[in-house]
């Protein structure tokens, strides 16, 4: 880490901090050159491998954005939309990897907008499973009625 002061290339960590449930780390550094101090932020990043093969920082917004469209019209809560995506961000950084495929993304979204709301669901599903007739949507419903039955049965 160079040094802001006199751009010497080698610093000392003296003390670190971890803020927000450990997604950062504040390190508080000294230059080995001019003795002043200084803290750095270091943020882990989770990336997204899109099909097209290139990255981006998974980004919990452009989840929220997603499920807003497919609930759009619905009476879903906004600040609903903003847990569902804070627990899928959750649930993909507690798998440990820096980089996540996209499908897994909207893997993790399809069950918990199932329970939000089913009509939200079959529309993100639709765009998400690339649904191209009335027997992608038939198949969706007719699973959507077995869980149904299963979950009130017994």
């Amino acid at each position: 880490m160079r040094c802001p002061y006199c751009r010497h290339p080698d610093s000392r960590v003296v003390d670190s901090r971890e803020g927000e449930d450990g997604k950062i780390i504040r390190r508080r550094r000294v230059c080995q050159k001019c003795e002043r101090r200084f803290t750095t932020v270091e943020e882990s990043v989770m990336a997204v491998v899109k099909r097209s093969g290139a990255t981006e920082p998974f980004s919990r917004a452009k989840v929220a954005q997603g499920v807003m469209k497919a609930c759009q019209g619905r009476p879903v809560d906004a600040d609903d939309v903003q847990k569902l995506a804070q627990n899928v961000e959750d649930e993909i950084r507690s798998r440990g990897v820096a980089e996540i495929p996209a499908n897994e993304v909207g893997v993790a979204v399809l069950e918990p907008l199932r329970q939000l709301d089913e009509v939200a669901y079959l529309r993100f599903a639709s765009v998400y499973r690339s649904f191209e007739s009335l027997e992608d949507f038939e198949s969706a419903i007719r699973q959507l009625r077995e869980q149904h039955a299963a979950n009130h049965s017994g």
